[in-house]
């Protein structure tokens, strides 16, 4: 697993164990992320795409590192996983193994999110519904396998479950994919920024359509890309389609950029949760001129925030590889967000290109910070009752209710409850 620099290490009493046991979720997962190393080199070697190299030791020191030296080292890996991906059985033995690896490590719940125009390729075939039903292939095997264990059908353990996320991108050019190619070239009389809102339009009505009519559960949908000079409200068409057909809406937002592009995701875009949220509390970063009193708008927005448990979905390990300026993991901003009361869930972002788990991450929020039992339970719980179930209302609180019981006997086991 990914080693932090020079973190501060604090008496924990919560031991790897408990929190392999535990029961988890995971709701800020990309596929093109996650892969296993392994896998990615069998892939490129069945489909011939070159990689810089072809052991996992080569691939870990050029490629998929500790540590970074900014976002665009850190987003280097995925032109290769992208790749590979551009294939029916790839994005099926990807998802099932990405599902795999979470039960293993007692993740009961993901919302694995991915860019389908990142993978649409009309020359093998590979459209929208194709991509996305290949993925949810994957993951339905991993879980009608899992849930057709003993302990799980007895009750013993909570049941694994899933959803997909489809993102549309802030920014993208004609080389990022086949799609996008063809994309920019239907729209050659148009602005850049015009391209990029209808991809988002189209990405979310196909989201809905496919949902609707092939019942995959395509639980919400994602802003991922570029923050700077690509702002949340000008998306709000596509996010507005999505308000209006039900569809869960989460937004990368305070990732790379101020507090106001985090107030444009839930106030344009109606967010239901917000992905990393980290410079939500950094003055510094805000670039609004109409903003006057960064402190009180701060103070103003994390409130807010909070009043309202919009979720923010931490990974700290991640933030630490793209902004290295932070340095420790004691210096994250989860520490503020823990003072504020936000609520928060524990998420990997890239379970390969960062190196990390779940178990993980837990570990190095426990070794520096301090989270009492109430609070832990807390950030646990909106992790399954702040998630974008597939089921109903009702599904939703009362699997949330089985995997908080599972907790509770899991944390009296290992002496913590």
């Amino acid at each position: 697993m990914v080693k932090i620099p020079m973190q501060s290490k604090k008496t924990s009493h919560y031991s790897n164990d408990f929190i392999r046991e535990m029961p988890k979720s995971d709701l800020h997962l990309h596929l093109d992320g996650s892969l296993r190393i392994p896998t990615l080199i069998e892939l490129a070697k069945e489909q011939k795409i070159q990689l810089p190299s072809f052991t996992e030791a080569g691939l870990r020191e050029l490629v998929f590192k500790e540590t970074y030296a900014n976002l665009g080292e850190y987003l280097h890996g995925f032109q290769y996983t992208c790749a590979v991906l551009r294939n029916q059985e790839a994005i099926e033995k990807v998802s099932y193994e990405l599902a795999i690896d979470n039960q293993n490590e007692g993740v009961n719940y993901i919302e694995a999110r991915f860019a389908p125009q990142l993978l649409i390729d009309p020359a093998k075939g590979l459209t929208m519904e194709s991509v996305i039903e290949a993925c949810n292939r994957g993951f339905l095997k991993a879980k009608n396998e899992y849930n057709s264990k003993a302990e799980v059908i007895s009750g013993a353990k909570p049941e694994f479950d899933y959803g997909i996320i489809t993102c549309a991108m802030r920014k993208f050019a004609s080389n990022f994919s086949p799609y996008y190619a063809n994309f920019f070239n239907m729209m050659e009389y148009s602005r850049e920024t015009e391209v990029i809102k209808e991809a988002a339009l189209q990405l979310v009505k196909a989201s809905v359509k496919i949902r609707n009519e092939k019942g995959i559960p395509i639980v919400g949908v994602d802003l991922a890309g570029q923050e700077e000079g690509y702002p949340a409200n000008h998306f709000k068409e596509a996010y507005d389609f999505a308000h209006k057909n039900f569809m869960n809406k989460t937004v990368h937002a305070g990732e790379a950029y101020g507090a106001e592009s985090i107030f444009q995701a839930i106030t344009d875009l109606h967010a239901d949760r917000i992905g990393h949220g980290y410079y939500l509390f950094d003055p510094d970063k805000i670039s609004d001129p109409s903003i006057v009193n960064r402190v009180k708008y701060i103070s103003d927005l994390s409130s807010f925030v909070a009043d309202k448990r919009v979720v923010i979905e931490v990974c700290i390990t991640s933030n630490l590889q793209t902004n290295p300026d932070i340095k420790l993991a004691k210096n994250h901003n989860f520490k503020k967000m823990l003072e504020s009361r936000m609520a928060l869930t524990i998420c990997t972002d890239n379970r390969l290109v960062s190196n990390t788990t779940v178990s993980n991450e837990y570990r190095v929020i426990f070794d520096n910070f301090d989270v009492p039992l109430k609070q832990l339970k807390d950030i646990v719980a909106y992790g399954f009752k702040k998630s974008f179930h597939p089921g109903s209302y009702v599904d939703k609180r009362n699997y949330a209710k089985k995997c908080m019981q599972y907790f509770d006997r899991v944390a009296q086991k290992h002496g913590v409850l």
